[in-house]
């Protein structure tokens, strides 16, 4: 297939381009350092030739990707699914969810997909910030990853994303591949998943049509994903009282490693994600001579509904939000060892944080609300 030129630096690497990219990778230091930790147990010449025998990003996936992920999930979690009966296997699909681990998120949706009878995967929007590294953006870009970039100036950034959303029609017209991006930019750090209207906006630069039949032909599908522990949550807490105390705080690169590698590796319990129904039969009630600002406004706030519909709540998620209330509306959802473990759990991870002027009560207070927004949010939508 002949991809146009315009697209070859954010775009995934085609087939023809893997074994060069293979190699680069292979002589890379720190990525052999990452092989031997990921697979400590297979020689570096075994994986180096079946790294080499991979054809398409597809092939590595499955050769590498998707067992490292049962492993890791065998190891972090107690269940992992996804319900897809609103969907379509042999359809594609562009999936907006809702934003929890940097890595994770995307990377399971791929396996999940896999294991739901897809014949593919899905190509994943990644921010450039994250990829200070040339071997990290070889690998995503291996990975059918796309590169969204940030921080240009206003006329740079007009055209990027214009580039970004034709890009994106083009992987669903053309390539017949999924698509995974989140719906804001970053992670709602306290869980309360809302959908950027100015991400629509991006999506409906692309394609041909009215704004409606330019986001019709993405077959914009929700995606919820939830997960019963947050292993960045003290992070996600901590990075709330520097913001409070330093109002020109920002992370920096070497945060987002720490939480990319805690989001990996850490505890999650019970993981699910859930599909709604592709938004195109929604999108076509709507009128389309209603303000453009107005129309972003709706589609997001039906995306968000769909998407708060879906939460999986767990018992942690009902104590928390009871605890922020001070009430014990949710008490048939959890037990008294339930409410044990839960105390035990949040002091835990308030001891994780490190802060030489740690606020206890204000470290617990987002705690408590990054688990109990998803059971508030819901309950605005089945009430």
């Amino acid at each position: 297939m002949k991809i146009p030129a315009v697209f070859d630096t954010i775009r995934p690497f085609e087939p023809e381009e893997l074994p060069d990219v293979f190699r680069r990778l292979l002589n890379d230091v720190q990525f052999r350092q990452v092989l031997a930790y990921v697979f400590p147990d297979i020689p570096f010449e075994v994986l180096q030739a079946k790294m080499l025998q991979c054809k398409s990003s597809l092939d590595f996936q499955k050769a590498f990707c998707y067992g490292f992920l049962e492993h890791l999930l065998g190891k972090t979690a107690k269940s992992c699914d996804m319900d897809t009966k609103a969907i379509d296997a042999q359809k594609r699909y562009t999936f907006v969810s809702n934003h929890r681990d940097i890595v994770l998120d995307s990377a399971l949706l791929d396996k999940l997909l896999l294991d739901a009878g897809f014949t593919t995967t899905c190509e994943i929007a990644i921010g450039d910030n994250l990829l200070s590294l040339s071997w990290v953006k070889d690998l995503v870009r291996v990975n059918k990853s796309f590169i969204v970039e940030r921080n240009l100036p206003m006329r740079q950034m007009l055209l990027a994303s214009k580039r970004l959303s034709d890009y994106m029609h083009f992987a669903i017209d053309s390539k017949n591949e999924n698509i995974w991006i989140a719906q804001r930019e970053g992670r709602a750090k306290d869980s309360d998943d809302r959908t950027q209207p100015a991400v629509l906006k991006m999506l409906a630069m692309g394609g041909e049509g009215s704004l409606i039949q330019r986001l019709s032909a993405l077959h914009i599908v929700p995606l919820t994903i939830s997960y019963e522990y947050d292993p960045c949550d003290f992070l996600k807490a901590k990075e709330f009282q520097q913001k409070r105390d330093d109002a020109l705080f920002r992370k920096s690169p070497a945060d987002d490693i720490v939480s990319m590698q805690t989001g990996i590796t850490g505890y999650k319990g019970h993981i699910h994600y859930h599909c709604a129904p592709c938004i195109d039969d929604f999108l076509h009630t709507l009128d389309p001579d209603i303000p453009k600002t107005e129309l972003f406004d709706t589609i997001a706030a039906y995306i968000d509904r769909q998407i708060h519909r879906h939460y999986r709540l767990y018992p942690i998620n009902y104590i928390a939000a009871d605890r922020l209330a001070n009430t014990d509306r949710h008490a048939d959802r959890y037990t008294s060892d339930d409410i044990r473990q839960f105390d035990e759990y949040i002091a835990q991870r308030l001891a994780l944080i490190d802060l030489p002027h740690r606020d206890d009560d204000f470290l617990r207070n987002r705690l408590l609300t990054m688990y109990a927004n998803p059971v508030i949010n819901h309950h605005r939508v089945v009430d």
